[in-house]
Formats: structure tokens, sequence, C-alpha cells
């Protein structure tokens, strides 16, 4: 396989973008099929799932530490996405697929995995009896196990959205965060539920190894936003057609690290390279932040008028910019808008700039949607249920991703703060609409596919 060439000026340019401007490589994610591992029988089902992910994976983290030595660039998490677990569950009940579930998070653990992904079903045309099953199984599931993430796909452009699924996952979002009240209900932060989900998304909660992709592949997350801010900053009075030469050209570079450590590492690892996700993904540290590019283009706030297209014009640039320096783009890919996982964002909420309702807007014109937000505790399940049939109808109609990492907190409201820790950071606890969405929600039936042929 050929690696990627880089000039001396390059890697120079790279070295400062890692030490100045907190650029790192997100996460190294391995993709494994276990359709071959299916069993009606439960134990034989765990053993050659754990043989299977031992069997790949074993070298995983290693050959991450080994990049982070030799190139100097930040291996921030080392992944694993296995196959939708409805889809080789067979007949399991939900204490089966917990028990999966805790098997899971073991064979993760061992091989120092941060996260495993793929606790998951599709079920945006219908569920299966196993899908129903495991997605009962997701409270207990990620309330006892500490790697394992789950994703739910309730909609798709072609197949329209399940408002069955949508409303039973407003009752699984809040079960999680109960069984979790102690830890603002981190429970919740492990799950996604998505509209046109990606089946080569590398980052969690929503990886999963879709249908398509190969036995085992690597997928690259770069990150970013420290490095399009600083370059933004270097221009204050340049017009937005500059910014966006100015966001692409910085773009391609940002990928292009991101494709040759992912040639490296699907190299040692005896595996196909798969895909860098184009994407700019904040962390909480300050000027690692979207919300603080979006104010450097000249919104006071992140959130004020502008915002939304501030962030179209942003999230169109990393997409040119990055498919110019790889033949093999996909996941999610554009810019991530988390609120607890950005420290712009958690500004611009407390100080009542950013609202549920301009952040729907936003998720429009970026890569995902509404994302680690933390709402009151006492929201109840329809409403949950109406904010994720309201973002996978934006998604169903405009043929893109979008996804609900939602988290209602027990015990607290508007205005206190949720603590996640860690790379998930801390949230404000944001306002939701008092007004009832109870008898739309309970209807149930599936919202049919939108009519392409006559967009407006």
């Amino acid at each position: 396989m050929k690696l990627v060439n880089l000039s001396p000026s390059e890697i120079f340019e790279t070295i400062r973008m890692v030490q100045m401007e907190n650029l790192d490589i997100r996460t190294i994610t391995m993709g494994i099929d276990l359709h071959d591992c299916a069993d009606p029988e439960l134990p034989r089902l765990k053993h050659k799932i754990a043989g299977k992910i031992r069997r790949c994976a074993s070298n995983l983290v290693e050959v991450g530490r080994e990049i982070e030595r030799e190139y100097g660039i930040p291996i921030i998490n080392t992944r694993i996405a296995v196959t939708p677990v409805a889809d080789i569950g067979g007949a399991l009940d939900a204490g089966g697929f917990v028990e999966l579930a805790h098997c899971l998070d073991r064979v993760s653990g061992d091989l120092g995995v941060n996260f495993i992904g793929g606790f998951s079903a599709l079920v945006h045309k219908g569920a299966t009896s196993s899908e129903r099953a495991l997605i009962a199984a997701i409270p207990q599931a990620l309330s006892e196990t500490e790697r394992v993430c789950s994703s739910v796909n309730v909609g798709s452009t072609r197949a329209g959205i399940n408002m069955d699924a949508v409303r039973d996952m407003g009752s699984i979002i809040k079960g999680a965060a109960e069984r979790t009240a102690g830890r603002d209900g981190i429970a919740c932060a492990k799950l996604v539920v998505f509209c046109n989900a990606p089946d080569d998304n590398p980052f969690m909660a929503g990886a999963f190894h879709g249908a398509g992709e190969p036995e085992c592949a690597i997928n690259i997350g770069v990150s970013g936003p420290g490095v399009v801010l600083r370059a933004l900053r270097e221009h204050p009075d340049a017009d937005l057609g500059t910014l966006a030469g100015i966001i692409k050209r910085t773009a391609f570079k940002v990928t292009r690290m991101g494709e040759l450590v992912g040639r490296i590492a699907a190299e040692r690892l005896g595996v196909p390279f798969g895909i860098v996700d184009l994407s700019l993904a904040p962390t909480t540290a300050v000027g690692d932040s979207v919300a603080e590019i979006i104010e450097a283009m000249g919104i006071e706030r992140c959130g004020a008028p502008g915002t939304t297209a501030a962030l179209a014009l942003m999230n169109d640039a990393v997409k040119k910019g990055g498919a110019m320096a790889s033949s093999y783009v996909g996941g999610l890919s554009g810019a991530f808008i988390p609120v607890s996982e950005d420290s712009g964002m958690m500004a611009a909420v407390e100080a009542g700039a950013l609202t549920l309702a301009k952040l729907e807007a936003m998720t429009s014109v970026c890569s995902v949607g509404l994302d680690m937000i933390a709402i009151p505790g006492d929201t109840p399940p329809e409403t949950i249920s109406a904010i994720i049939a309201d973002e996978a109808a934006i998604g169903m109609v405009n043929g893109k991703t979008t996804a609900v990492r939602i988290i209602p907190v027990p015990g607290k409201g508007a205005g206190e703060w949720a603590e996640f820790g860690g790379l998930l950071g801390r949230a404000p606890i944001m306002e939701v609409s008092q007004f009832s969405s109870r008898g739309f929600s309970l209807r149930g039936g599936r919202i049919p596919a939108p009519l392409r042929a006559l967009n407006n």
C-alpha cells in the first residue's frame, strides 16, 4: 500500500500544529465484521465474538502507541466498531443481549481500547424481534458497562422515519439516565439515535461496522478546530470567500496527516485502510472549539444571528479541502457541535446566546446533530421522542446524517450543570419547551419517505 509523501516544510508545519494548536488524531477505529460468529447458543456466541475481536485487534493499541512515538502525533483514542449486534443476536432476549454487552466490555477492556461501538440496531423501516430485544436491553447494558456504546438508526431518506422506534427511544433514554442517576445520567452519553447512519463512522458513540464493509478495516477520525481557529485569526479582515479558502487549505493539511497515520496503522495491522472522517471535532480545551471559530468569523457569541450561515461556510470548506487530501473519505465528515465537549458552546449556552432551537437549526448544515446536550431530568419521554423526530426529519428530508445524543439529567433542572468527566466534559442543562408533544409522539407508525423529485 502506498504511503503519503510529505515535504520537510509540511512536516515542520505539522509539528507546529500539534504543539501549538491541539492538532491530534482523535481516533483510530478498527471495524470488525462479526457475521461469522452468529450462533444460537449464547455461550458459544460470546466465545466466538471474544475470540475474533482478540485475533483482529490484539495489536491495535500497541500500533497506535508506536505511531505516536515515532511520528510525534498524539493519538487520543483507540477504538473498535463491530457489526450491529442485533444482526447476530438471533433469538436472544434482552437478558441475553445484556450478557453480550458485558462480553464486549470485558474483551475491549482486556485489549485496552477506550470504547467499543456496535451495540446497535438498524430499524429505520421496521424492527425484528432481535432488534426489539436489543433496544430493550440498552438501559441495563449501558449502565452496567464502561466501554460499550450503542446506536439505533430510526430513519432514512429512502425508508422514512420509524415512529414506533422513535417513541420507544424516548423511554429508553429516560431509562438509561435513571439507571445512572448518580453520575448525571452518563449512560445516555454512550447512546446515539440516528437518521441515515453511515456504515464507517469512526466516532463514538455511533460507530459500528456496517453492511458493505470488509472483514476488517481501519478508519481514522481527525480533530483540527484549533488549527482552523489560528488560521482565521491571522486574517481578521478577510472576506468570507477568502476565509473559505483558508479553511479549505487547513482542512487539506489536517486530512493529509490523518491519511498518513491511517495508512501506516493499516499496513502494520495487516488490514485494509478504510476512510478518513473529515471532521472538526472539538475538545473542552480553550482554543479547540468550533464555537470559537464561528465567533472568529465575526459573530459576537455562537448562537447569534448568522451562526448557521457561518457554520455552513465552515462545514463546506472542510469537506472541500479534506476531499482533495484523501481518496477515501467517509463517516460523518463535517463539523461537530457537541455542547459538553466544546468550551465555546458551553459558554454560549451559559450566556443565553445558544438555545436548543438554534442548535437544531445549526444541525441542518453540520455533520451530525444534537450532540451531548443535557436537559432537565423531568423532561417527559414523549418530548425526547419528539426532539428525536424533529432531528430525524432534518436528516431524512436533506439526505444527510443527523443524530441525537441527549441526556435528561436526573434530579437537575435548567441552568444547573451536568458533570461527565474526561473527553465527555460538562454541560449546562438547557431549557426544553414545556408544551407537550405527547399526542404526536404516541401515534407511532412510519413517516413516509420524502419525494425528492420536487426539491425546493
